[in-house]
């Protein structure tokens, strides 16, 4: 079965889309300023797609990623505004499918031949404390996996905390910036899930859960500010 795109305005037609969308469709449709609200459809993974994805990483999804996967092999949806006579692309949500659920590597994050290895990248790696879970390494004592590029602003990882074999309660959400810090989002990807909707994809939304925040290019300015502020 092909992807196929939702034709703007049919979104919250069909049931299982609106699930899949917590309803936040029907909200931005009904928004002042948006326009070409657009979701990929996707059919659901089989369940030998998820067996096999687990023997390959030595790694048990957790339930609600299966789950998910079972409703929907990936997701995304983007949404746009309409300013005088333009239409700018705005909102952006993605979870990649299961074939592109793969593990950081150093391969994954640098290409250039005399870059620093991750290892190095160790040393800046603090351990938990009171209000902070310990931090995901690079090395083999955590497993990570990309679940949005975030169009190129950072990645979104499920993280095994324990290594391989890796067990689904060990695993958590994080955020890798482009300067490879490592940001906690949430436990579970329920939770997660819910963060992506909840903040309409907006440009680098992810920042807000890092010590300096979104950056103002991404912060809403002048008359499309009035826009996007129009959407909530």
């Amino acid at each position: 079965m092909e992807e196929e795109a939702s034709p703007p305005g049919l979104g919250c037609s069909k049931p299982h889309l609106e699930k899949l969308t917590l309803g936040i469709t029907r909200i931005l449709e009904s928004s002042p300023g948006v326009t070409e609200v657009t979701i990929i459809e996707k059919p659901p993974a089989e369940r030998h797609m998820i067996s096999s994805w687990e023997q390959k990483n030595n790694c048990v999804m957790p339930e609600d990623v299966k789950n998910f996967y079972l409703m929907t092999n990936g997701f995304h949806m983007t949404w746009s505004v309409k300013l005088d006579e333009h239409i700018i692309p705005l909102g952006s949500m993605a979870i990649n499918s299961i074939s592109k659920l793969t593990q950081l590597t150093q391969s994954s994050m640098y290409s250039l031949p005399n870059a620093p290895t991750l290892a190095d990248l160790e040393d800046d790696i603090h351990e938990a404390s009171d209000d902070q879970p310990e931090k995901p390494h690079f090395d083999s004592r955590s497993v990570i996996f990309e679940l949005d590029s975030c169009n190129g602003s950072g990645k979104v990882c499920l993280v095994y905390k324990s290594g391989k074999p890796a067990l689904a309660e060990d695993t958590e959400i994080w955020f890798l910036d482009r300067a490879l810090y490592w940001h906690f989002l949430t436990d579970t990807f329920t939770a997660y899930y819910r963060l992506l909707i909840t903040h309409l994809g907006l440009p680098q939304w992810q920042y807000a859960f890092t010590s300096y925040g979104i950056s103002p290019q991404a912060k809403p300015t002048g008359s499309e500010g009035r826009s996007k502020r129009g959407c909530f």
